[in-house]
């Protein structure tokens, strides 16, 4: 009995499925193809977490409720290589923009970190401390560095956002 239920269920809307399918066949194919999510376009480029600001010294940060997350670019954990440590501030450490707030050790190299805004640390990623290879594997995401306030907002203005950023290391690579 269930199974007759669900077949004629099934029966009915793939009739009226295919009213709609067959009335759609007889619009004329620039109405069909008017419909902004049928002109989505692909993008080979590795797509960046939006809102992200970068430094000339290669740092990121994303800004969300007031607080920043601070990373590393893939530009940086790229030339850096294999990163074997990270030494990060302690909770509570005020930073003024441009401070050094730490190091990064890696195979190849190691690398001062600086802060890309005025605040206060208000977290450190420990999972750093065992798996410092998060920031090559998941730079924007999971081998994040800190997290702190934001005291002078003003300063996110003369960062570069993702485009600018891309023009940046363009020009250091001619």
């Amino acid at each position: 009995m269930a199974a007759c239920v669900m077949l004629r269920c099934l029966s009915s809307n793939f009739t009226s499925a295919l009213s709609l399918l067959s009335r759609s066949a007889q619009l004329p194919p620039t109405r069909l193809v008017s419909r902004p999510y049928l002109l989505r376009t692909l993008s080979t480029a590795t797509q960046l977490p939006s809102a992200l600001k970068f430094t000339d010294k290669h740092e990121w940060i994303r800004v969300e409720g007031g607080l920043g997350t601070v990373g590393i670019s893939n530009f940086a954990q790229e030339a850096l290589g294999d990163v074997v440590y990270c030494g990060l501030p302690e909770v509570g450490t005020q930073l003024a923009q441009a401070d050094e707030f730490g190091a990064l050790e890696s195979v190849k190299a190691a690398s001062e970190l600086y802060s890309p805004l005025t605040g206060e640390v208000m977290e450190v990623n420990q999972l750093l401390a065992d798996k410092p290879g998060l920031i090559n594997k998941s730079c924007y995401k999971d081998g994040w560095l800190m997290k702190m306030t934001i005291a002078k907002p003003e300063e996110l203005d003369a960062l570069m956002d993702e485009k600018a950023y891309e023009r940046y290391i363009r020009s250091m690579e001619d």
